[in-house]
């Protein structure tokens, strides 16, 4: 998608509302719960060990370039093929690997399903996605169908349909299908996973987190991410982007390994600060200025899990703010509390926060160990997307299970359409399906 909004026409917009607005159903009813598929169980499943790991990428944009730097820097990888709808994006991502070193991988820009061809591919071990949130799913259902395993930036899916499609085709085809959740990885995230498995925080009873960004600047441009992510905002309104917080949560809780999210109760503020950013800051003549915003600008659920814990979970793209993914995990011995990281443990003396600092000899997480310096070079929010790309190649090519799994990318997902459907029953209750089949059970 390549098109000016400024010039975009009232057909064009109605048809952008209309793709944004799929599945939005969930919000008038219960969601549907899938029959169990053919297929075994993909949890643990291991990859097939590979010296070298074969990328198509179908994406090029920020987010998509981002990957290919990442990705491309271990030296066991290579990509073979490139899709995008924008024939320069590929024609550049093409010579900056031809450049580095690389053979040119295969191009492909046709049509917007041009992926399609590029899935049936032989040379391809790893399929990644970075588009548009709506093109999820249908690119990773048919890159699993062509035998592929599948990474999917986040989130993975829209609708709770869309999470039982993943989950039923990657059982249906045993090829994995892995959510790029780069926060998972981040250093602190990683230090803190270390710091509750070795009991530092006791049982752990409750934890906060959150998506709180300010994109008003990329949702307006007319570039990237603003010819499409504004339409998001029409017609939903709820958590549209829950899983940088969940993730790294879903870790220290061990989620389908031990635990699950059971049920959610959402509700949202008024809908106000993207039409008072755009009065600010677009000509009264501007077509934007006639979109209706249906999201509220702050969305809060809260989810409860089946060992009984609780979780606090936010969204706010919308306002004025610095960056906070709150990142709390807490219980019986203390508190972890990040934006900025900040430590209390039982018997440490007064009762007020710390500096985690102290701690980061003992429980540095290896992986950060062996890639940090790299990682940090690299730069990719701070080095947390290499650490998360070394470990996806690593598990391909060792021949084991990835840390992140089609179930996690359900369930860390299924927040967006489970918090609409809450807002609009009057944050009434709303039930997680249980997309392991009952093989959360550790």
């Amino acid at each position: 998608m390549n098109q000016d909004p400024k010039n975009a026409s009232r057909r064009d917009l109605l048809r952008f509302a209309s793709l944004a607005s799929l599945g939005i159903g969930l919000s008038e009813a219960a969601p549907p719960q899938a029959a169990p598929a053919p297929g075994r169980s993909v949890s643990g499943m291991k990859f097939e060990a590979k010296e070298s790991v074969r990328l198509g990428v179908i994406g090029i944009g920020g987010r998509g370039t981002e990957l290919i730097k990442n990705f491309s820097a271990i030296p066991q990888v290579r990509v073979t093929a490139l899709c995008d709808t924008v024939k320069e994006k590929v024609d550049k991502a093409q010579a900056k690997l031809e450049q580095a070193g690389s053979k040119p991988p295969a191009a492909y820009h046709s049509s917007e399903r041009a992926f399609e061809e590029m899935v049936k591919r032989d040379d391809i071990d790893l399929v990644l996605i970075a588009t548009p949130w709506i093109w999820h799913v249908p690119m990773a259902v048919a890159g699993m169908k062509e035998g592929k395993h599948v990474a999917v930036e986040v989130p993975a899916a829209r609708t709770i349909d869309e999470c039982w499609e993943l989950v039923n085709t990657s059982e249906s085809t045993a090829r994995h299908c892995i959510q790029l959740e780069n926060c998972c990885y981040d250093y602190n995230e990683l230090l803190v996973l270390n710091m509750v498995h070795a009991g530092v925080f006791g049982e752990i009873t409750h934890g906060a987190c959150a998506y709180n960004h300010d994109l008003r600047g990329i949702l307006f441009s007319n570039e990237g991410e603003g010819l499409w992510r504004r339409f998001e905002h029409f017609n939903r309104n709820g958590n549209l982007y829950p899983t940088h917080g969940l993730g790294p949560m879903a870790h220290y809780m061990d989620i389908h390994r031990g635990d699950r999210f059971e049920y959610l109760v959402s509700m949202s503020s008024p809908v106000a600060s993207l039409a008072a950013y755009r009065k600010d800051r677009l000509a009264a003549g501007d077509p934007r200025q006639k979109e209706v915003y249906r999201c509220g600008d702050l969305n809060v659920s809260l989810i409860h899990t089946a060992k009984g814990r609780v979780i606090t979970l936010e969204h706010n793209v919308s306002t004025p703010q610095p960056y906070d993914r709150i990142n709390l995990i807490a219980g019986t011995k203390g508190i972890f509390r990040d934006y900025p990281p900040r430590i209390y443990v039982d018997g440490a003396g007064k009762e007020e926060f710390g500096p985690i600092d102290p701690y980061k000899a003992q429980y540095e997480h290896p992986w950060w160990k062996e890639t940090g310096d790299l990682a940090r070079q690299l730069g990719g929010h701070g080095g947390m997307d290499f650490v998360m790309a070394y470990r996806l190649v690593e598990a391909m090519r060792h021949g084991t299970a990835p840390d992140i799994d089609v179930y996690d990318a359900a369930a860390w997902s299924a927040p967006g359409p489970l918090s609409e459907q809450s807002v609009a029953q009057g944050s009434a209750p709303v039930r997680f399906p249980d997309f392991t089949r009952g093989k959360w059970v550790g």
